[in-house]
C-alpha cells in the first residue's frame, strides 16, 4: 500500500502541465470574451468625454483587464478541472492510474498542488495590481472619463459632514497635512437644515483648523446674489484624518492600507463589518482556487462507459458555481450582519471543502 500523497514526479509533472494549460486557455478565453463585452458597454462614455480617443479606450482596457483576471481566475480553474478529468476518464488514464495502486487523492494531489500555487499567485496579483487599477479605474468613471491625478492613492466623489454643514469634493489627494481637494462645494445650513449659504472651489487645503478655498464662489440663498471672494476658512471641525476615513473601498486597498483603515474607522465609532469582510475575504477569495480540484473530481472516477461521464460533469460544475454563489450571499449577510465578518468569508469554503471530500471519498468507495 502507497503512504505518499504524490504520485511518481513523471505522472505529477504531466498532471500539473494539463491543468495549468488549461486554467491559461480557459482564463485567457473567458476575459478576452467578457473584455470585448465590457467595451462594447462602456466605449461610449469613454469616448464622451472630449478629446478622448483609441489612447483612452485602451487606457480603459489595462485597467478592467486586472479585475476581470482577479474576479474569473477561479471560474477558470473550475472549467480547467473539469477539461483535464474529461479526456482523462475518457481515454482510461484514470483507470490505468487507479489499477496502478493510486488512490483518488493521488490523482488529485498534482492538481491541488497547482492550485495552491495559483492560488498564490492570484493573492498577490489582487494586492499589487487590481487594488491599484480599480482605485484609478473608479477615480476616473467618477470623473466621467475626464483628466485625473494618476496617484491611485485618489478618492472620488468624497462626502464629509461637518455638524449641520457639508463638504464634498470631486476628488481628494494625499494625507495629513498635505491632502488637498478638487472640485470643492461646501454648504453652510441653519438649524432646519435648510442651505443658507454655497461655496465652490476649484481648489481646498488643510488649514489647521479648517479647509482654505481658493478663490471661491459664495452665493447666497437669501439675497439669490452670487460674488468671489479671495479665499475662505470652512469646515473647521474636520480634520484630515476624518477625511481619509470618510470613504473606504475595501476594494481598491491592499490588506496594509484596509486593515489601517478599518482600525480608523472603529476607533471613530463607525460600523466596519463589510470591510472587515473583505479582508477577510482577501485571503479565502483567492484560495478558493484549491477548492475546484476537489469540487470537480467528481467528472473523475467512474467508468466512462457507465453513460454517466457527462451526469458527472454537470455536477463538478454544478458543486463550482454553488459555491460562488453561496460565498457571495454569505459576503452579504456578513454585510448586514448576520453573520460576523470571520464566518461570512471563511464559512463557505470549509463547507464546500468538507463537500468535496465527502463526494470525494463516496467516490472512491
Amino acid at each position: 500500500m502507497r503512504l505518499e500523497f504524490f504520485p511518481s514526479k513523471t505522472l505529477t509533472l504531466y498532471l500539473a502541465r494539463l491543468f495549468i494549460i488549461r486554467i491559461l486557455s480557459v482564463l485567457v478565453m473567458l476575459v478576452l470574451v467578457l473584455q470585448t463585452l465590457d467595451l462594447l458597454g462602456e466605449s461610449g462614455k469613454v469616448l464622451a468625454y472630449p478629446g478622448n480617443g483609441e489612447a483612452e479606450l485602451w487606457h480603459y482596457v489595462s485597467l478592467r483587464f486586472p479585475q476581470l483576471v482577479a474576479r474569473f481566475l477561479p471560474y477558470s480553474v473550475l472549467l480547467a478541472t473539469l477539461l483535464t478529468f474529461w479526456p482523462l476518464n475518457q481515454n482510461s488514464e484514470i483507470v490505468a492510474m487507479r489499477a496502478a495502486g493510486l488512490s483518488a487523492h493521488q490523482v488529485l494531489a498534482p492538481m491541488i498542488l497547482t492550485a495552491m500555487v495559483v492560488a498564490v499567485l492570484s493573492f498577490a496579483f489582487n494586492e499589487r495590481i487590481v487594488t491599484r487599477s480599480t482605485a484609478t479605474l473608479n477615480a476616473w468613471v467618477d470623473a466621467e472619463f475626464g483628466p485625473i491625478p494618476e496617484d491611485s492613492g485618489v478618492r472620488s466623489n468624497v462626502y464629509f459632514a461637518d455638524g449641520q454643514d457639508i463638504l464634498t469634493a470631486r476628488t481628494m489627494r494625499g494625507s495629513g497635512a498635505d491632502t488637498e481637494m478638487r472640485g470643492v462645494t461646501f454648504y453652510q445650513r441653519d438649524a432646519q437644515g435648510m442651505i443658507t449659504r454655497q461655496y465652490r472651489s476649484p481648489r481646498a487645503t488643510f488649514a489647521d483648523p479648517g479647509w482654505r478655498m481658493e478663490a471661491p464662489t459664495r452665493f447666497e440663498v437669501q439675497l439669490a446674489r452670487t460674488e468671489k471672494v479671495a479665499s475662505v476658512v470652512v469646515a473647521t471641525g474636520l480634520t484630515p484624518d476624518q477625511a481619509a476615513i470618510s470613504k473606504v473601498n475595501g476594494d481598491a486597498q491592499n490588506m496594509f492600507e484596509l486593515r489601517s483603515s478599518i482600525g480608523m474607522l472603529k476607533d471613530n465609532g463607525r460600523r466596519t463589518d463589510e470591510l472587515r469582510g473583505k479582508w477577510w475575504h482577501k485571503f479565502s477569495g483567492p484560495l478558493s482556487a484549491v477548492l475546484m480540484p476537489l469540487l470537480g473530481a467528481v467528472a473523475a472516477f467512474g467508468l466512462a462507459r457507465s453513460g454517466q461521464l457527462f451526469v458527472r460533469a454537470v455536477i463538478g460544475m454544478a458543486l463550482g458555481f454553488t459555491y460562488f454563489v453561496v460565498d457571495n450571499a454569505a459576503l452579504a449577510m456578513g454585510n448586514f450582519g448576520g453573520y460576523p465578518p470571520m464566518l461570512a468569508a471563511w464559512a463557505p469554503f470549509l463547507l464546500f471543502a468538507l463537500v468535496g471530500e465527502t463526494v470525494l471519498i463516496r467516490t472512491e468507495e
